[in-house]
């Protein structure tokens, strides 16, 4: 769907310069460009909407790459029927973000503009900033000796704050000077080091959390204080607020050295001091939790039917800390997959719970009442893990091959509020994904997309990319790719799909664990293949390349062990070796295990059976590792791995091996890495495949 045709439409965001957009058709293509490889750091990524007490003014961090300076610059737009503009930036600084409303007319946002508060003596310190809506420079609100990662106002001088304790740094308050000084030279010799005793001992994104963790604490900005709320050793992953601002639940684990996936949550009366403990029995892992007037509903999962990956299910809490089942929408909250995209919110409540789930492969916009009862309000246009507001619901999504924007359900009306990434749509070619579906072998349907190059000639023949998403929870949609269409832009035709491990068909059809890891998604790739070479005899079966992250590079190292149907392989991010991955990685010590159904103990021969590492010496293919040496999800390891066996068989191989990058590289990391990825991939693929005599 063309936002441009849409009923309703309007585009409020006029501070643009919009010369280049012309009138004609004729003119329009005469300008037109193709999407280069440097375009992502012109999309605007839109993140963390929050909405004003009043429900009418909005307020969204907006993004957008700096390649000369090679980083990435933030400022808070805010959307406001009644000014002029309606939506206008709110902060020049590029660094604002993540916007909290204090009141109807302030904003509050962290970051330390002045650099006036770096870290002393261990201490991490947060400022958080005020700016006015009516106009203004930004002034500095509030001084925090923690990093701070949540805020929630109570009042102009109370807030409820999400922040990070290192357990294993000195009580420095509590010592005379002498003492202070002894631990100060004590502490400052063992900042070379890094100890490690409980798991997980790092996390992908952030370094080493040894002895890190997340607390509640009830700040007094005028006195100055910093109650903390949460035991020693609670790691909070988040909290929710009553609308009368006198309750907060919270969830997270508690643990000395082992992390557990079992949660525990608590209802705190802000009154009182009197404290609730849910009864989850150490049976649940908590992913959310709201409330819908006094109602408490949280989604909880027990992994009893499919592991460490099964979809959560929505329950409503009594006062007491019982609970009853209150719906199971089988399908994965939260949205499709893009590498343009920002996040935000998927589930919050009033009059019940809101929420963002993928249903096939597209993700859509829902309420459900508190017996259970689910409406979809919007399911025309992909919701990108961000929504806000109730009446009128504020949410950030993708049209069919577009960018993100903002857009507002009010009336029963969708209207398009912002204009962000307009101009860069009307300026470029972009290629439209053509959707199929096909029954598997099993008589599962699955769905699949070819990306055709925007001059596309039916004569030609041409080469083509498989490309493979992460998770294996995941699902791709019809949203916007920019490698992909980069790709197609280059004379590639871009193929892809959900196979069964994917999100949004539910429970029985994302399991793949067990003896079905590499099994059945395996087949399913390989029969999409076959589907889409039968149904476009334009490619060039010979010049078919492939690539894929995280799960998607387990798959791309297991397809080099067991076809050599694919020109060229890409790798990025891979896993090759479940005995060394489990062992060493933020999720492995129980996702993995999970995931695989083995461990190396009691099942060495299973973890191998399915470690595509196994297979490396049947390798034929040319094989591209990108990799980062700070991604503890996948770590580095399992491509070294990968790597050296196949240059050990004589198979062609290299690795880019990323510094100072994480998971995220694809998605987040810095300008220059993402366009060296991009390049590195792109000239492999023309080497190997394009090329290819």
């Amino acid at each position: 769907m063309n936002s441009r045709n849409m009923p309703g439409a309007h585009c409020f965001l006029n501070n643009y310069n919009f010369d280049m957009i012309v009138s004609s058709i004729e003119e329009r293509n005469s300008i037109v460009k193709k999407v280069e490889i440097e375009d992502f750091a012109r999309i605007k990524k839109l993140s963390d909407p929050v909405v004003s007490p009043s429900g009418k003014k909005l307020a969204v961090t907006v993004t957008e790459g700096n390649v000369e300076k090679n980083t990435y610059k933030t400022d808070i737009w805010v959307y406001d029927e009644a000014h002029s503009p309606a939506f206008f930036r709110l902060t020049a600084s590029e660094n604002g973000k993540a916007p909290c409303f204090l009141d109807e007319n302030t904003i509050l946002f962290p970051g330390d503009r002045l650099n006036a508060h770096p870290a002393k003596d261990g201490t991490v310190y947060t400022v958080y900033n005020s700016i006015s809506l009516n106009g203004g420079e930004a002034s500095e609100f509030m001084v925090l000796p923690f990093a701070a990662s949540g805020l929630f106002p109570l009042s102009d001088d109370c807030f409820l704050v999400q922040g990070s304790v290192n357990l294993s740094l000195p009580d420095f308050a509590s010592m005379d000077e002498e003492e202070k000084k002894a631990a100060l030279a004590a502490w400052e010799e063992e900042k070379d080091y890094s100890v490690f005793d409980e798991l997980p001992f790092w996390f992908n994104g952030r370094g080493v959390i040894n002895k890190l963790r997340a607390g509640l604490f009830l700040v007094s900005r005028t006195a100055g204080t910093q109650e903390k709320l949460t035991d020693t050793y609670f790691d909070l992953h988040g909290f929710s607020v009553n609308a009368e601002k006198t309750k907060v639940i919270y969830w997270g684990n508690e643990f000395e050295t082992l992390n557990p996936q079992k949660s525990r949550m608590f209802i705190r009366d802000l009154n009182d001091g009197s404290v609730t403990e849910v009864k989850l029995e150490k049976r649940y892992n908590v992913s959310g939790a709201v409330f819908c007037g006094e109602q408490i509903v949280f989604l909880g999962s027990t992994g009893e039917t499919y592991g460490s990956s099964e979809n959560p299910k929505f329950y409503l809490c009594h006062d007491d800390g019982s609970f009853d089942l209150l719906a199971e929408p089988d399908p994965s909250l939260g949205g499709v997959g893009s590498d343009i995209a920002g996040g935000g919110s998927v589930l919050f409540g009033s009059d019940g719970i809101y929420f963002v789930q993928t249903v096939g492969y597209h993700s859509v916009f829902r309420h459900m009442d508190l017996n259970g009862n689910i409406e979809t309000l919007i399911d025309d246009i992909n919701i990108v893990n961000s929504a806000a507001g109730t009446d009128p619901v504020y949410f950030i999504g993708m049209e069919k091959d577009r960018p993100q924007e903002v857009y507002m359900k009010k009336d029963g009306a969708v209207t398009k509020l912002s204009c962000f990434n307009e101009e860069y749509v009307n300026e470029h070619e972009i290629a439209e994904t053509k959707h199929f579906t096909f029954i598997d072998a099993d008589g599962v349907e699955i769905d699949g997309w070819v990306l055709y190059p925007a001059d596309f000639d039916a004569e030609k023949k041409y080469p083509a990319i498989l490309d493979v998403h992460g998770g294996p929870q995941a699902a791709y949609g019809e949203g916007f790719f920019h490698e992909m269409q980069y790709w197609a832009g280059l004379g590639y035709i871009v193929f892809f799909c959900n196979p069964r491990g994917s999100s949004g068909k539910g429970g029985a059809f994302a399991d793949i664990y067990g003896d079905n890891y590499g099994v059945r998604d395996y087949n399913d790739l390989m029969e999409f293949t076959d589907q889409v070479l039968a149904r476009v005899p334009q490619i060039d079966q010979d010049r078919v390349a492939m690539t894929g992250g995280s799960y998607g590079g387990f798959m791309a190292n297991w397809i080099v062990g067991h076809t050599d149907r694919f020109a060229a392989i890409a790798s990025q991010r891979s896993i090759s070796n479940y005995l060394s991955k489990c062992l060493t990685t933020d999720i492995g010590y129980y996702h993995n295990l999970s995931a695989i159904q083995a461990d190396p103990w009691s099942s060495p021969e299973k973890m191998w059976k399915h470690s595509p590492l196994a297979y490396a010496d049947k390798a034929k293919t040319p094989t591209l590792f990108i990799q980062s040496d700070e991604d503890y999800r996948c770590w580095m390891a399992d491509a070294v791995q990968m790597l050296q066996a196949l240059l050990m068989h004589g198979v062609p191989a290299r690795m880019c091996l990323f510094h100072g990058e994480n998971h995220e590289l694809s998605r987040s990391g810095k300008p220059k890495h993402r366009i060296r990825r991009l390049k590195e991939i792109t000239e492999w693929f023309d080497k190997y495949a394009k090329n290819k005599e």
